[in-house]
């Protein structure tokens, strides 16, 4: 039973974003959110925000179906971050210049499956 979920325009650039998502990928869901919960990065609070949504739908589709689904069984499938839009900022510089900022955003997908 193949579920997914997605968190879009997430305010963090999506190459910190994949740095933490590499190291959940093809684990189990409980060890994933161990790895997450003990990693100091700051990109494991979106990403686990989105891996407990991608299980909740796992177990509303099941129940849906009319069949149990334990959460142990379950295995992070899939796992990546895409670009999102970039907002564009300036910041003032001597001699009235100005800087470009770019503050990143990026879309993180996680696809939970049964394991085989």
């Amino acid at each position: 039973m193949e579920a997914r979920a997605i968190a879009r325009s997430v305010g963090m650039s999506p190459r910190k974003m994949r740095m933490v998502v590499d190291l959940i990928r093809g684990r189990g869901v409980n060890e994933a959110y161990s790895i997450l919960k003990f990693s100091k990065k700051a990109a494991t609070t979106p990403v686990e925000k989105t891996l407990r949504s991608a299980v909740a739908n796992a177990t509303q589709k099941a129940e849906a179906a009319g069949s149990f689904l334990d959460v142990d069984d379950l295995v992070v499938r899939e796992v990546y971050v895409d670009e999102g839009r970039t907002l564009k900022r300036f910041s003032p510089r001597a001699m009235g210049r100005a800087t470009p900022i770019m503050k990143r955003t990026s879309h993180v997908t996680i696809i939970v499956d049964r394991k085989e």
